[in-house]
């Protein structure tokens, strides 16, 4: 009897243990089908897009009846098609069989404890847990995800839950994630034709719903014409400083020429959040608003000028920021320039420095010779959380002057027009609240005249307020003859609401110059303003008393403050630092705008920019630049020096001259030579 029971019960087991092996059987068989579906939907999809293109090359209004109706039927069925295996597959999950309370052998669905978003997949062998799929925008949830299948989503069919969507005469096609509205324009769309929680595709040509974010970490809201951008989680900063050398390429095929131009090889220094190298060119990760400083030294025997260009490399198109002119040189040495530009930067989208010559007597093995510099290369990237906004204007056209040239600005982007305007001329910006400014201001120019060479030019900037004009800062260039040159300033300052910056550039008489002004990037003027809560910004210039002169060896500059006291930058005023060097009282980043005007007969003159820590006890170079010998003719020369890099409570900076087999003559101490810090919070 006990025998017989014993037959009995294992009969049972192994029809329960077949049971199941047939209800795993399904499951895959299901698993497939939906796998399939989404296939189908997809190629739906890329056919519909190829079949709208052709329709746009084609007379619409005699097929788009026919199409209409041929769309309608072939959606129609998909739609049909999707619902059958979604229904199917919904009737089987609502059976629940759990192989651990049959103990038979192994179970066959054990992938052990997975996470609650998570589900077992019994495809794999073995069997392993993976993430829950979210449902993508445009989608709704039919099934839940459960310890044995995925959640399953429904494209939501917006033509039939809102049929009034498109308006009355307007015909509406459902779309995966979307729809269509037949004759919709671009204008239309920016009017909020879309309708809430969708925006317009431009590559698709149709109404997408926005993406919801998780946990709500939004960077950019959805708007009409564009979709939500999400941020991580970590994404909290609010500022965050990163800096490269860079090196000439090397010489592959025996191909050197500089003509058609290359890009110089960034060298990553340490690893950032916000960015990745990848041989000739930074790509960048995350959203913001971004202030490149390059420090450029070279001596070249090309028979025409160098132009050094900050490329950004979109999806698009690719176009330069910015690019200054390196003259042809009189001599052998060395010359020094300094550039910035301003972008608004995406994820996926690179930076990098090109050099090109205008033709073709520029050989890179023999013709260039690029100084090795401390960190040419530094940015600051900021969150767009800082309500922080960039713009960047170009030049007019082209014309001849033979004094003084007042520029006028042509906006070419603006993250916000309400915050930053032109004036009525264009040939100022004006600023609609109270905050601080960078900025930086490139001209390229040809001039012709001995005393273009022996005078020099000089740039001025100017800030209005209340209908007065006060001079920012005055940046001094070395004239050239029959050449090609830029003349280039950058600063930081503080402005109120209603305050107006402009530039003007003053030339000796009878130097005959033309100003060019494209959109090559080579006349650029770009900015970013801050809100006050979030940065500060001071200027000094070097102090009268204790001008360094003669044969001077990494000598300290004495500055004196111009600009009133701000609580995060100060200059030391007691002690054996006072008036050498700034202190930092809060952590964050520092953007630096130094310009030397000096007489000298140094072989090369080292301006570097020093820091002191709590950590160090003697000064690190932060950045440099160099100046190489007096253009021959000139009573004047000058050098700059741009930076950005991380500070804490209590950093110190400073900066120092060091010449080289010569002597330091004489340093301006009011025109031509400054100094501006801009403060960022973290």
């Amino acid at each position: 009897m006990l025998k017989s029971q014993q037959q009995i019960i294992a009969d049972l087991q192994q029809k329960l243990a077949e049971q199941q092996h047939v209800l795993v059987s399904q499951q895959r068989e299901i698993l497939e089908q939906q796998r399939k579906m989404y296939e189908q939907m997809d190629l739906i999809k890329v056919q519909y897009g190829m079949l709208f293109d052709t329709v746009k090359q084609m007379s619409f209004q005699s097929l788009q009846e026919d199409i209409q109706n041929y769309f309608e039927s072939h959606l129609h069925g998909l739609q049909n098609q999707v619902r059958n295996h979604l229904q199917k597959s919904y009737s089987v999950h609502k059976v629940e069989v759990d192989a651990k309370v049959i103990n038979v052998g192994e179970s066959l669905l054990d992938c052990g404890l997975c996470e609650s978003d998570e589900f077992c997949n019994f495809q794999k062998t073995p069997s392993q847990c993976e993430k829950c799929t979210l449902c993508p925008a445009g989608f709704f949830q039919m099934a839940e995800c459960s310890a044995n299948s995925d959640r399953i989503c429904q494209d939501r069919d917006e033509c039939t839950e809102s049929p009034s969507i498109c308006g009355e005469r307007i015909k509406c096609l459902n779309t995966p994630g979307g729809f269509r509205c037949l004759g919709i324009t671009e204008k239309d769309a920016a009017l909020g034709m879309c309708g809430e929680e969708h925006f317009f595709n431009k590559e698709m040509q149709e109404c997408q719903a926005c993406l919801k974010c998780e946990d709500g970490m939004v960077a950019v809201p959805c708007s009409t014409i564009s979709d939500t951008v999400c941020s991580a989680a970590a994404e909290n900063k609010l500022s965050e400083s990163w800096a490269a050398n860079i090196v000439l390429p090397s010489i592959k095929s025996g191909i050197s020429q500089v003509y058609s131009g290359l890009n110089l090889e960034i060298k990553e220094k340490l690893p950032c959040d916000i960015l990745s190298t990848d041989d000739s060119s930074l790509v960048f990760k995350q959203h913001g608003l971004l202030w490149t400083d390059l420090n450029f030294a070279v001596k070249h025997n090309c028979r025409n000028f160098l132009q050094l260009s900050l490329k950004l490399n979109g999806s698009e198109e690719d176009y330069e920021l910015s690019g200054v002119r390196i003259e042809q040189p009189e001599g052998k040495y060395f010359q020094s320039t300094s550039l910035s530009s301003v972008a608004e930067v995406e994820p996926s989208q690179t930076l990098s420095v090109y050099l090109r010559s205008p033709n073709q007597f520029c050989n890179q093995s023999k013709d260039l010779n690029i100084y090795d510099l401390t960190t040419p290369l530094s940015l600051f990237w900021l969150s767009h959380d800082t309500g922080a906004v960039a713009l960047n204007a170009q030049m007019s056209t082209a014309m001849h002057y033979q004094t003084n040239y007042r520029p006028t600005f042509k906006i070419i982007s603006v993250s916000d027009p309400y915050m930053l305007s032109l004036s009525h001329d264009g040939r100022a910006i004006k600023f609609t609240e109270t905050g601080v400014v960078k900025f930086v201001f490139h001209q390229a120019l040809y001039s012709m005249g001995h005393t273009c060479v022996r005078e020099g030019f000089s740039l001025i900037s100017y800030i209005n307020r209340n209908g007065t004009n006060r001079e920012l800062m005055n940046v001094f260039k070395s004239g050239v003859n029959y050449r090609d040159t830029s003349i280039s300033a950058s600063g930081a300052t503080k402005v109120s609401a209603g305050d107006l910056v402009s530039f003007e550039i003053l030339s000796p008489a009878q130097c005959n110059v033309r100003y060019f002004g494209d959109s090559s990037g080579i006349s650029m003027f770009s900015l970013i303003w801050i809100p006050s809560a979030v940065s500060s910004a001071i200027s000094a210039t070097v102090s009268v008393t204790g001008l360094p002169t003669g044969a001077v060896r990494n000598k300290l500059l004495d500055f004196t403050q111009v600009s009133s006291n701000e609580k995060q930058i100060q200059l030391v005023s007691s002690g054996q630092l006072a008036q050498k060097y700034f202190i930092f009282t809060e952590k964050g980043v520092a953007s630096i705008a130094f310009n030397l005007k000096l007489i000298h007969s140094c072989n090369v003159l080292k301006v570097t920019l020093n820091q002191l820590t709590m950590d160090h006890m003697q000064p690190t170079a932060v950045a440099q630049q160099i100046g190489g010998q007096m253009p021959e003719g000139s009573i004047w020369t000058s050098v700059s020096l741009r930076a950005s890099f991380e500070v804490h409570n209590g950093t110190l900076i400073s900066v120092s001259l060091d010449c080289v087999r010569g002597r330091i003559n004489q340093i301006t101490h009011e025109h031509g030579t400054s100094i501006s810090i801009l403060w960022i919070s973290a």
